[in-house]
């Protein structure tokens, strides 16, 4: 619960322990008809920093930094803990806003119940929520309109948590630079209109994370606009190079012994790019950074690279560049070859994007591995190795079992066993090992002839590897993993091209 009769106001002494004040309402208000108690305490910072958060005001102006970064068109869930004293946060859970309300329902309760388990799982289970709906307006709408067409949303958010029985102590809608409360009762505490936001960086929870050392790292368009495909007459002459490029190299990978020598070429060449960016002058912000690579990379050199990691056994090898002076370079190609997956070979981008999460995950910045897995699980909702990643990311495992396991298939890698042409794969997923004549078959085959390009997730019929697959190195790699978005949700992804639409926990 949160204190209205302060929402446009800043942080002071008056909370609510006890009795909550809206308007002339002596006994407060929570959602459901609950009257209680508690403040929104607990944004915990680094050095035991604590900031104290009691109005609607405040807990918008807090949502970047629960976050790391501004959300867009998104839905937020925000756990809550020890609601009996001071409500302190706990994870948190972000999924696209459906364009079509007919899966509003469906994706309140994925989210709620998502947010529920994982909460569980790390053995504390939410007492309270607090939602936010983040959403600009369209053309010829007005942040009024848009809390307005969202308000189902919210309800179905509220009556999701419900039926766990964890409330919804505070639903709030931005947009346009206001904030609007869902739980207020209308007694004239709140204005119709909205209240504006802060300007950045002015609050106490700002102050208190500058002081810190925390920043807010842009809004979620910057992390995808690192790896949106080209458009123009760049993407045009890239497309042009990757249907070069498919006509030779397909026939070679589908070919046992073509495809060993088409894998060390591809990942000699990789190493070649990446002592190119590594000796690169540096330059400063995002996207300056990414056009100095992208200026580094020729169209034919990328798609030869792109077409290269459609093999698994090859994608396995270059994930091992995860760490180190390795790292840093590996992840601005693997970004920069997301980039050249344009038009008809979009499909393509859920390798260099996995490689790309993996990458940020491995050296621990979980921000950017979750949007890049859930755009290669966009491009590619099939592609077992970003699911399990994206998973296993999710849940807060810790990365370095498989960061050992691929170091030991690094070390035990000999020059002649790396020549020698692979055999059946009999860690392939079961979509891999089915018979000819069955639908999938048939219509990757189709797909893939359609083309003259590998396309999916690179699994080549009658292709495989006896190496241990970096799917396997993933906790519970073993099976197929758990989906993490609903089919609606990645039909959603293939037509915003990569958009994303698959939530993630933190």
């Amino acid at each position: 619960m949160t204190n209205h009769s302060e929402a446009a106001g800043t942080s002071g002494d008056n909370d609510i322990s006890g009795r909550g004040r809206h308007g002339g309402d002596s006994a407060g208000h929570a959602p459901g008809g609950r009257s209680g108690r508690g403040e929104h305490d607990g944004h915990d910072l680094p050095g035991q920093h604590q900031v104290t958060l009691r109005t609607p005001a405040e807990l918008a102006d807090a949502l970047p930094y629960l976050l790391g970064y501004r959300p867009e068109d998104s839905i937020v869930l925000v756990a809550l803990h020890d609601g009996e004293r001071r409500g302190r946060f706990g994870g948190r859970a972000r999924l696209g806003i459906p364009a079509h309300a007919d899966d509003w329902p469906s994706v309140a309760d994925q989210l709620a119940q998502g947010l529920v388990t994982g909460s569980e799982r790390r053995g504390a289970r939410p007492e309270s929520m607090v939602a936010y709906l983040c959403q600009e307006p369209g053309t010829g709408e007005s942040g009024r309109d848009v809390m307005e067409r969202l308000r189902p949303l919210a309800q179905f958010l509220r009556t999701a948590c419900g039926r766990l029985d964890v409330p919804v102590v505070e639903a709030l809608c931005i947009s346009d630079g206001r904030f609007w409360s869902y739980c207020c009762p209308g007694q004239g505490c709140c204005s119709t209109e909205g209240h504006p936001m802060g300007l950045p960086g002015t609050s106490v929870l700002a102050a208190a994370a500058t002081y810190a050392g925390l920043q807010v790292r842009g809004s979620l368009r910057d992390f995808i606009d690192r790896f949106i495909p080209w458009e123009g007459a760049a993407a045009r002459e890239q497309q042009a190079a990757l249907d070069t490029a498919s006509m030779a190299l397909v026939p070679r990978i589908l070919d046992g012994e073509g495809r060993a020598e088409v894998a060390e070429e591809t990942l000699g060449r990789a190493r070649q790019i990446m002592k190119r960016f590594a000796g690169a002058p540096p330059v400063s912000g995002t996207r300056p950074a990414d056009l100095r690579d992208d200026g580094l990379l020729e169209h034919d050199e990328a798609a030869t690279l792109i077409l290269g990691l459609q093999d698994r056994a090859t994608r396995d090898r270059a994930a091992e560049w995860m760490e180190g002076d390795e790292a840093g370079p590996a992840l601005r190609l693997w970004r920069a070859l997301a980039r050249r997956c344009v038009g008809p070979y979009g499909e393509h981008a859920a390798a260099p994007l996995t490689l790309a999460g993996w990458v940020a995950w491995s050296t621990g910045d979980e921000l950017e591995a979750r949007e890049a897995l859930a755009m290669a699980l966009g491009a590619d909702p099939d592609y077992l190795f970003a699911r399990l990643l994206h998973q296993a990311c999710n849940e807060g495992l810790n990365p370095e079992s498989i960061r050992r396991c691929l170091r030991a298939e690094r070390t035990g890698r000999t020059g002649a066993e790396a020549e020698q042409p692979a055999g059946p794969d009999r860690s392939a997923p079961r979509d891999a090992a089915e018979p000819p004549g069955t639908p999938n078959r048939r219509r990757r085959r189709a797909r893939t002839a359609g083309t003259g390009a590998p396309r999916g997730s690179g699994r080549h019929p009658g292709v495989g590897s006896r190496r241990r697959s970096a799917d396997e190195a993933v906790p519970g790699g073993e099976g197929p993993g758990r989906a993490p978005e609903s089919t609606s949700e990645r039909a959603r992804a293939r037509r915003k091209g990569g958009r994303r639409v698959v939530g993630e926990e933190t």
